[in-house]
């Protein structure tokens, strides 16, 4: 597995735990890298993008409100709008990552992870998200 998708993978299940367990949480995130992942690299990536998602997390939800009109953020499951947060913290936070890539790993993230049906509401959210990041 390419080292940019499994750091993806770590940074989404960092999310997710945050989003369920809190921001107390944050401090130990290091520990959990450190069980699933030996290669320091990766575990720099998602450790960095994880935190980064977290401290904007206001600016990421903002943008998946405006993008999902007929569900609120509080109907999403855990994953899809970790999936979704990271993902659009990369469409906004990170311009070396092209959005075609974000987009594509963050509907294999769904794929692996979530329900049938969210691959396809993933991708719809994020072209709507990018698209007003493009205006």
């Amino acid at each position: 597995m390419d080292k940019r998708t499994r750091a993806r993978e770590l940074a989404m299940q960092g999310l997710y735990q945050l989003d369920v367990q809190g921001a107390d949480l944050l401090e130990r995130l290091g520990e959990f890298f450190i069980e699933n992942d030996s290669d320091d690299s990766v575990r720099k990536l998602a450790s960095d993008w994880t935190r980064g998602t977290w401290e904007n997390l206001a600016q990421c939800d903002e943008l998946i409100g405006g993008a999902t009109i007929k569900w609120q953020l509080s109907r999403l499951s855990p994953v899809d709008k970790s999936i979704l947060r990271l993902a659009v913290y990369q469409l906004k936070f990170s311009p070396d990552i092209p959005a075609k890539v974000v987009i594509n790993e963050a509907i294999e993230l769904a794929k692996k992870f979530s329900t049938d049906k969210s691959p396809a509401f993933i991708n719809g959210v994020l072209d709507a998200v990018l698209k007003k990041l493009r205006t």
